[in-house]
């Protein structure tokens, strides 16, 4: 493994075994934020949110 491997994704710390690949709850907790914010995205083609609404009563 590479030291690089071994540092936490976000503040570049070293890694803590009990929140790997974090270096401590408050990065992992960060990580999660981030993601529930969509501040993390996949590329690809653009939802069609009218076709995935369909079945659901719109008042």
């Amino acid at each position: 493994m590479s030291r690089k491997a071994n540092k936490c994704p976000l503040c570049h710390m070293p890694q803590s075994a009990d929140f790997r690949p974090f270096c401590s709850q408050g990065c992992k907790d960060r990580d999660l934020l981030k993601w529930l914010d969509e501040g993390y995205r996949v590329a690809g083609p653009p939802a069609e949110y009218a076709d995935s609404m369909e079945g659901f009563d719109q008042d």
